[in-house]
């Protein structure tokens, strides 16, 4: 949780926050089928629906105030992927960054399926 305080009063921004703002903004990139998530220890990854898309992003707040994220992504076989993952960073960081005020530090994309 990122907390905010200034003369005026505290923001509390939850790491739901976050991976929804995220979760939204990866999806809605071109040649992203969805976020993925691992079934089990080892298990494979099953595509996530657009509720439960939080579980494919992972936030670390940071010791400076910022914010790191891990998303974990399906992409459209045949897709370009360095563009799409280059794609995916300036859609997260430009909405979450407008959204919320608080700086990313870093954006980690994982391609962790291919789907046909």
């Amino acid at each position: 949780m990122i907390k905010i305080e200034n003369n005026i009063g505290k923001i509390n921004i939850t790491d739901e926050v976050f991976t929804n703002l995220a979760g939204e903004a990866a999806t809605s990139c071109f040649g992203v089928k969805g976020m993925v998530a691992c079934a089990k220890e080892g298990g494979p990854w099953q595509l996530l629906r657009r509720e439960s898309m939080s579980k494919g992003v992972r936030v670390h707040n940071e010791e400076d105030g910022s914010v790191s994220l891990e998303l974990h992504i399906g992409v459209d076989y045949g897709v370009p992927i360095a563009t799409v993952v280059g794609s995916i960073i300036n859609e997260v960081s430009y909405k979450l960054e407008k959204s919320t005020g608080i700086p990313l530090k870093t954006i980690d994309v994982y391609v962790d399926a291919i789907i046909a």
